[in-house]
Formats: C-alpha cells, structure tokens, sequence
C-alpha cells in the first residue's frame, strides 16, 4: 500500500474534521484538500468518506452547515465546528493520544 493510499483508522476522519474546522469554516473541498496538504498527501479523504461523514456530524450537533459563494463566486455548503464539537473533539483527542500511546508501548516491546 502506497503512503498516499493509506487507510484511516475508524473515526480518525471526524478528529481530523473538527481539528480543521476549530480553525476556520471550511466547505467539504477546502476540508480534504486542507487534510491533504497538512500530511504532506499522505492522506486523501475521498468525497464518499468525507461528505457522508460530514451528515453523520451534523446530525450529533457538532457541527452547522451554511450555503455561502467561494471566493471564485460558487456556491458551496461551509460547515463551522459548534460547542458540542469542541467537546466532541476533545474526546477524540484523547482517545487519539491514548491510543497512539497503546500502540507505541507495543511496537517498543515486539
């Protein structure tokens, strides 16, 4: 498997999304593409990962959707991290660390 086609691991995508949007509101293009440049193209979340994730979040609370123009004047739906997502993305941080942790531990003792 090339770096560039890498697996996320499940729930990795939402952590990411709300770590991009605790930035800035961002439409679904300037998500991936913003995840992309971040890592270097090691990651590339696809638009059947991204937008169905996106819906799954929106419904939990943790984040809003609003039709706005791009700057290139299209329209575009630009999602906003909400205080529910600030708490959500809290927990996953955790997680995340908590886990990596986990996996280091191991990796040092094989």
């Amino acid at each position: 498997m090339t770096p560039s086609r890498r697996e996320l691991l499940p729930g990795l995508l939402d952590l990411l999304v709300l770590k991009t949007l605790r930035v800035q509101s961002m439409h679904g293009y300037g998500i991936a593409q913003h995840l992309q440049r971040l890592s270097q193209d090691v990651i590339q979340v696809e638009e059947g990962s991204l937008y169905p994730a996106l819906q799954r979040m929106r419904q939990k609370g943790w984040i809003t959707a609003e039709w706005k123009r791009t700057p290139n004047n299209q329209r575009a739906r630009y999602y906003e991290i909400t205080a529910r997502g600030l708490e959500q993305l809290g927990e996953e941080e955790k997680g995340f660390t908590e886990l990596m942790t986990a996996v280091r531990r191991i990796l040092r003792a094989v």
